[in-house]
């Protein structure tokens, strides 16, 4: 690493899409680490793997002699050496510190001067294993960020790289946004090139108490339509696939379905974001609440994806 906190490791190819992985020392970072991995590994993009300390600005909590942020440096330096000596030695990697007011300002600044498609995070500590459980970090990151962000249940240390992606789940509700969570499905399948699941949310969107029948047909006539979209957009060979939720809550339908081992879901901003920006809604917070597998949540109006 040079002054500036920055340090490119051999093999990193700036023609590559790029992930940014925010990386701690401790159970949380590892997870971040091995999601952004399989999804590296997968879409064959570069890894930036960045530290974020407290900036100069935040002295009435960080000490300001030379020998404590010297000491602090040189720490985040050999942790990150020790996270690159955990990698493939075929995953493209840079080692990064940044100094911001908090980690997900750093981690955004990172993602902006990297030109990435996606911020990845764990879970904060204390979840439960294989669900995630939102932080400060990611609590920021879910509601202010224009750049989509992955969130590594607890545990995702322990999947093996080699899983790769198994396949992509699409949430798909009628409400604005849909339209652009399908594409960037669409680009994320083929950069993944793994199986995309469609996932139509409607009948949990009707409003209540309308009539069943009617809420049968308009169901499967979206699931239909989103599917017919999907295919026509993909490759041939793409296994494309639409299932309803089923349930009177967002919770049952997450129950309700079956996970693999390696799957990932993507959902959308609430309506309430502002443009080109995240907003974790309720639906996408329900939902994390039960998943046993990653998420990645697509900022509202953006083409921006990992691919």
């Amino acid at each position: 690493m040079n002054a500036g906190g920055t340090s490119a490791a051999s093999g990193a190819d700036a023609a590559l899409p790029r992930i940014v992985v925010g990386y701690t020392a401790n159970e949380s970072g590892a997870d971040a680490l091995a999601l952004a991995t399989r999804l590296a590994t997968a879409s064959e993009a570069q890894l930036d793997v960045v530290m974020v300390l407290p900036s100069e600005a935040r002295s009435s909590t960080v000490p300001t002699d030379v020998g404590y942020e010297r000491h602090l440096k040189a720490r985040s330096r050999e942790w990150l050496t020790e996270a690159s000596a955990k990698l493939d030695a075929e995953v493209a990697q840079s080692l990064h510190v940044r100094y911001a007011e908090s980690f997900a300002e750093g981690l955004i600044a990172a993602a902006h001067e990297f030109g990435s498609s996606l911020i990845v995070v764990g879970a904060a500590r204390g979840g439960i294993l294989g669900r995630s459980r939102i932080g400060s970090v990611a609590s920021e990151l879910l509601h202010s960020s224009d750049v989509p962000v992955a969130l590594a249940p607890s545990g995702s240390r322990e999947l093996a790289a080699s899983v790769g992606v198994s396949r992509i789940t699409a949430a798909l509700g009628s409400r604005p946004g849909a339209g652009v969570l399908l594409d960037v499905a669409v680009r994320l399948t083929k950069s993944l090139r793994a199986p995309l699941r469609l996932l139509s949310l409607v009948p949990i969107d009707l409003p209540s108490g309308m009539d069943e029948g009617l809420a049968e047909l308009t169901s499967t006539a979206h699931a239909d339509e989103v599917l017919a979209a999907a295919k026509a957009a993909l490759p041939p060979g793409v296994v494309t696939t639409a299932v309803v939720a089923t349930g009177d809550t967002i919770e049952a339908a997450v129950r309700s379905l079956d996970w693999h081992e390696g799957e990932i879901v993507l959902v959308a901003s609430s309506r309430l974001a502002t443009p080109s920006h995240l907003f974790l809604g309720s639906t996408a917070s329900k939902m994390l609440r039960e998943l046993p597998v990653p998420m990645i949540v697509v900022p509202r109006s953006t083409g921006k994806a990992a691919s």
